[in-house]
């Protein structure tokens, strides 16, 4: 699945697969949003953690299951 998140003041917004579903990236997103969390840990496809300051999240857009890629992919 795809994820994209806007951080606030910035042009730019994160954008990584992973394998979690969609309901358990918003579970853990709402938590950490919600809670005194200043962090929220995600991990994409390939095993690197992403570690967002949950004051800064814009916004979190959760894509549909990825499809098949075609072309050269690192």
């Amino acid at each position: 699945m795809e994820v994209r998140i806007g951080i606030k003041h910035s042009p730019r917004e994160l954008s990584f697969e992973t394998e979690s579903s969609a309901e358990e990236l918003r579970a853990l997103i709402e938590n950490a949003v919600a809670g005194d969390a200043s962090l929220v840990a995600l991990a994409d496809a390939k095993g690197r953690q992403y570690l967002v300051d949950t004051e800064s999240i814009a916004y979190v857009e959760l894509g549909g299951e990825g499809g098949r890629k075609v072309g050269f992919i690192s």
